[in-house]
């Protein structure tokens, strides 16, 4: 199984009158943290996509390209790229360049986005939030497949006979379909043959096994073998050496986030009372010792049929020292008591 960190680089909790010069300082940390998780052995880093003053990713591939330059083994990945209020023929020059520069390590992670500030920003209606979705995804595939390319559409202009470049070093870009709840998207991934990452930021993870269920059952229906449909999740996670340290450093900033943001989607209030079910054995968040946060990806991983990979979100307000800490003891101890777990599996 791969481990991974997605970060959405979040504005410092501290900088509240948005000073640029504590934003370069942010940038720098994020792109010293992916450094470190390359040479801690971590499988994969992704970079998010909001168009939001609390965080810094409006432009991830720049981001990402950055981090190549500076690493070695580590894949590179959006987390996700927001395909319906983007340009696909972009999108994949953008991430082709990113292979180059990588020498064949970028992925793409494309998803409808579960924030909507990209749509009026980029002139795209919310009415048409599936529609969007599935024609770029399908343009992006295309060009994927097809160095040259003639495609109609609804929201875009047609190409005639165009030809797409440059083209990644990889064979075949790697395109994840982020989803979150809704049973089309997995089927919809399924049907397709293309990986999924189950993004499950909340409640008990065992109960997306139906939906994992119906994406394996379409990918089957379509003629895709079992072991080409690869299941990927995506959840808050922190590691430290205890249980009880995690939660003294995840707790007060994840408390903080979750009302904000809940605050605007109509959520209920956080508290410890809330939080404590999610870090507790079917709870969705993966947190506290190495071993016990080992334990718990594997409990995921059966609980939905086996996932190829899994990715930690930390961007809860932690200090930078605070991440770099989690982020090596990933590498350097989650990583190698899963692989044990799963040899006995």
């Amino acid at each position: 199984m791969e481990l991974g960190i997605d970060s959405f680089a979040a504005v410092p909790s501290e900088n509240k009158s948005y000073e640029a010069s504590k934003n370069v300082t942010a940038i720098n940390e994020l792109l010293e943290r992916i450094v470190v998780a390359d040479q801690a052995g971590v499988d994969v880093f992704g970079i998010g996509e909001h168009h939001r003053k609390e965080f810094l990713d409006s432009a991830p591939t720049l981001i990402l390209a950055a981090a190549a330059a500076k690493t070695k083994n580590i894949r590179l990945a959006s987390a996700v790229t927001v395909l319906s209020a983007s340009d696909p023929v972009r999108v994949f020059q953008n991430f082709s360049t990113l292979d180059l520069i990588s020498n064949g390590r970028a992925e793409i992670v494309a998803g409808r986005g579960s924030f909507i500030e990209s749509f009026p920003l980029f002139g795209f209606n919310l009415q048409d939030y599936d529609e969007l979705f599935s024609e770029k995804l399908d343009l992006l595939l295309k060009i994927r497949a097809h160095e040259q390319i003639t495609w109609k559409g609804q929201f875009r202009a047609p190409l005639n006979d165009q030809a797409i470049y440059p083209r990644p070093i990889q064979a075949k870009l790697p395109i994840w379909l982020g989803v979150g709840g809704t049973p089309a998207s997995f089927a919809r991934a399924g049907s397709l043959g293309l990986p999924l990452m189950v993004a499950v930021i909340g409640g008990e993870t065992h109960r997306f096994r139906p939906l994992v269920d119906l994406y394996r059952d379409a990918g089957r229906k379509a003629g895709f073998a079992p072991d080409a449909l690869s299941v990927g999740l995506h959840s808050f996670g922190y590691v430290a050496g205890s249980k009880a340290g995690a939660i003294n450093d995840f707790y007060p900033g994840y408390e903080k986030m979750m009302n904000k943001i809940g605050k605007e989607r109509g959520w209920a209030q956080m508290s410890k009372e809330r939080f404590i079910p999610q870090i507790d054995t079917l709870g969705a968040i993966v947190l506290g010792s190495p071993e016990e946060v080992a334990e718990k990806i594997i409990r995921h991983s059966n609980a939905l049929g086996g996932i190829s990979r899994f990715t930690f979100q930390m961007d809860v307000g932690l200090s930078h020292d605070q991440l770099l800490n989690s982020i090596e003891l990933i590498g350097q101890k989650v990583k190698p008591i899963v692989n044990e777990m799963e040899t006995q599996v």
